[in-house]
């Protein structure tokens, strides 16, 4: 066998091998950059079924069922269409996110500057125990999952405008909602999460984490929680949970969570074997700070 490749090698010009080395390293890119962009998605499982359906095509071809054959075929003849209809919404945020790029100030300096001015609200936040939820948004559009989609604000974010908006006042309505994060930029607040439905949770967890735990089993969103009954800061990522964080211990973490893929995983690999994935049991303090009337819970 490997005689024979050298010998497919070593009748074709080398040219034509260099060409054909690229040709596969490009395809190989281009679909290792989709199956990143689908990652943690409802696409990602379409595309599964999708890859399933052309294995059974291929079965039927090998063993020659007729019927099946004829109505795969048909199926899969409308392939691109079907694929730019169910992955609509990932190819334009896609195309946004292309079109949109500042290809001349650095994306990891501006990263970094946003992490910063969360930290620094969520430390603040808790410091005066008001509640808080801010969840960044990644590769899966996390109002496809919402219960309520809040309203549009599109601004820079800061530290200021993030600690307004979790005011706990009678006025401010968005207070119980979260602060959604899209392309470094506060998009949207008083955006209400669905519960987590297929996990059995901690009865000790308050609203907001149950919140951030169910939008995190759906999306590969990151999610920051200030508890306002405890004064202590959470984040949240794929179903877990970690709690009692200060600002240092965030920062890292979310820089962590938001690096390159095998960073991530790494990252995320890590803190699993912590066995810091639950919340732990709330200090021995009584709160300085009553929760405000109608405010919801942690």
């Amino acid at each position: 066998m490997v005689e024979g490749f050298l010998r497919l090698f070593s009748s074709r010009p080398v040219t034509q091998i260099v060409r054909d080395l690229v040709d596969i390293f490009i395809v190989a890119y281009v679909v290792y950059r989709a199956l990143l962009v689908l990652r943690g998605t409802r696409a990602m499982q379409m595309g599964l079924g999708l890859g399933i359906v052309f294995l059974i095509y291929l079965g039927a071809k090998i063993f020659g069922l007729t019927t099946l054959l004829n109505l795969l075929s048909w199926l899969l003849s409308s392939i691109i269409l079907i694929v730019v209809v169910v992955f609509q919404n990932d190819i334009r945020r896609a195309l946004i996110r292309v079109g949109g790029s500042n290809w001349f100030t650095s994306g990891r300096e501006q990263q970094s500057r946003v992490i910063d001015e969360v930290v620094a609200a969520a430390t603040e936040l808790a410091r005066h125990r008001m509640g808080a939820i801010i969840a960044f948004e990644q590769d899966a559009n996390v109002l496809e999952f919402v219960k309520s989609d809040g309203i549009h604000i599109d601004s820079v974010v800061t530290r200021e405008l993030l600690v307004s908006l979790f005011v706990p006042e009678s006025v401010n309505k968005l207070h119980d909602g979260a602060v959604l994060i899209r392309d470094l930029k506060i998009a949207r607040a008083g955006v209400f999460f669905p519960m987590p439905e297929t996990k059995i949770l901690d009865a000790s967890l308050g609203s907001r984490h149950r919140a951030a735990l169910g939008i995190t089993e759906e999306t590969d969103a990151v999610v920051v929680v200030v508890s306002e009954e405890r004064g202590t800061i959470s984040f949240c990522f794929s179903g877990n949970i970690v709690s009692n964080l200060d600002g240092q211990s965030l920062r890292h973490a979310l820089l962590g969570l938001f690096g390159r893929s095998s960073r991530r995983r790494r990252f995320a690999k890590k803190v699993a074997q912590s066995g810091r994935t639950s919340l732990p049991a709330p200090p021995a303090r009584s709160p300085a700070v009553s929760p405000a009337p109608g405010a919801a819970a942690p």
